[in-house]
């Protein structure tokens, strides 16, 4: 049964990656595992708790209410021209370094992702502005999904990420460290994470170029070109699009200018919604055609990502019912003997195939983490590396939840990102595994 879960992922991988239907493939696959799960194994997770998990992801309070407002914020700019105004704003002086744009919006997003811990909402806040900031430099849609995509991973240096306090919590508890401090764990991480993201930067940049698909290589329209060089600048236009994003950084627990509950990501989609509405009133827009617009992107989001992710959460269940995930998780578990390549690879290939390393990071660090003297190691590396590969992994799963929503701000195939987001990521791992270990 396991052989035949496989095969089936695999499959259903092959199909996204040929252009069908990803929302139908993922959810037939989901409800074939599962049917298989229960019928054959008496799995706990039946097709109808798989079909649960489709609708939980439909009602999730915190995904839903993120990426209605993100992509509904989104509409209001572009009815508004105010993302024309910021794009015009950035773009400008990036034509002159057109060699750093690409690194550029990978290391921003990383840097962003540390104080905006949720890949999914960073992928949601940044990538409104960012993609469409390098599209207006003529860069492929597919290079401008994959550059912020490969900066989703700064998370594993934020306090605000699960792991840190674990690993912080067991190397205590072993008297590895004084007290149970998650920056303790993040200070020892933060220049292998580091040195991963430039390298990863670096390697997607040299991608870029061989592929052809940075900046200036879609076809120029002169037309195009010319209104862009006559378009004046509005500083207050250009400036709401980053309202939100500013609202959150500050508002963030590593910040604390604002309070935290009440700033959240919808809160300030919708704060910048309604200046956004100011603005084309004092434009003489019609109030009532910018409402329709943001309802238009708000059920756009939910049609073209919320379904998709829906559907990624059948699929998950319908692997977890045939035994997949569980074989997946046992086999880096029994890795003990090579503690090191186990601690990087197991949760690397997990979170590549489910689109998220957190299920593998936990069980690896409760599991395998509290034994790191027994291989010569200390619980901070093992733990470290654990998660930090779960988070890179992540970063070129297919299913993940941001790069279903960057995909959907860009127009663009997932499986098409994931291919250049693939070969950085290896690269990331290998450096951060070495890093951590060696140092």
């Amino acid at each position: 049964m396991i052989w035949i879960g496989l095969a089936i992922v695999l499959l259903t991988f092959w199909l996204i990656y040929k252009n069908y239907e990803a929302r139908l493939v993922l959810s037939l696959a989901g409800v074939v595992m599962a049917l298989l799960g229960q019928v054959v194994l008496g799995s706990p997770t039946t097709v109808g708790a798989a079909v649960n998990a489709f609708v939980k992801q439909l009602v999730n309070g915190g995904l839903v209410p993120t990426i209605v407002t993100v992509m509904g914020f989104g509409a209001v700019m572009t009815y508004t021209k105010c993302s024309d105004h910021l794009v015009n704003a950035l773009v400008r002086p990036l034509t002159h370094v057109p060699a750093i744009v690409i690194p550029g919006a990978v290391i921003i997003t990383w840097l962003l992702n540390i104080v905006l811990p949720s890949a999914a909402g960073v992928a949601a806040a940044v990538g409104v502005l960012l993609i469409p900031a390098l599209i207006a430099l003529r860069v492929q849609p597919i290079m401008a999904a994959a550059a912020v995509f490969l900066g989703t991973w700064g998370s594993v240096i934020s306090p605000g990420l699960m792991f840190n306090p674990q690993i912080a919590s067991i190397a205590y508890k072993a008297g590895e460290i004084s007290a149970p401090d998650a920056m303790v764990v993040i200070m020892q991480e933060a220049l292998p994470a580091a040195s991963g993201a430039v390298v990863a930067a670096i390697v997607l940049a040299v991608l870029c170029f061989f592929l052809k698909e940075g900046v200036g290589t879609v076809k120029e329209d002169p037309a195009a070109k010319a209104k862009e060089e006559s378009f004046r600048i509005n500083p207050i236009m250009a400036i709401i699009p980053v309202v939100p994003l500013f609202l959150l950084v500050i508002a963030s627990k590593q910040v604390g200018w604002l309070p935290t509950k009440t700033f959240t990501v919808p809160v300030c989609m919708l704060i910048g919604t309604v200046l956004g509405m100011i603005v084309g009133l004092v434009h003489k827009q019609d109030v009532g055609e910018t409402t329709k617009r943001f309802c238009k992107g708000a059920g756009d989001g939910f049609n073209n990502v919320v379904i998709l992710i829906a559907a990624a959460a059948l699929f998950a269940a319908g692997m977890k019912s045939i035994g997949l995930t569980g074989a997946l998780i046992d086999a880096m578990k029994g890795s003990q003997s090579v503690a090191m390549i186990s601690a990087a690879i197991g949760p690397f290939l997990m979170a590549v195939v489910s689109g998220s390393g957190n299920a593998a990071a936990l069980a690896f660090n409760e599991a395998i983490t509290p034994h790191a003297a027994d291989f010569g190691m200390t619980i901070v590396q093992l733990g470290a590396v654990a998660q930090m590969a779960a988070g890179i992994g992540r970063t070129m799963s297919p299913v993940a939840g941001g790069l279903i929503i960057l995909a959907g701000i860009a127009g663009v195939n997932p499986m098409q990102v994931v291919k250049r987001t693939a070969l950085p990521c290896v690269f990331a791992l290998v450096v951060v595994t070495v890093a951590m270990f060696a140092f």
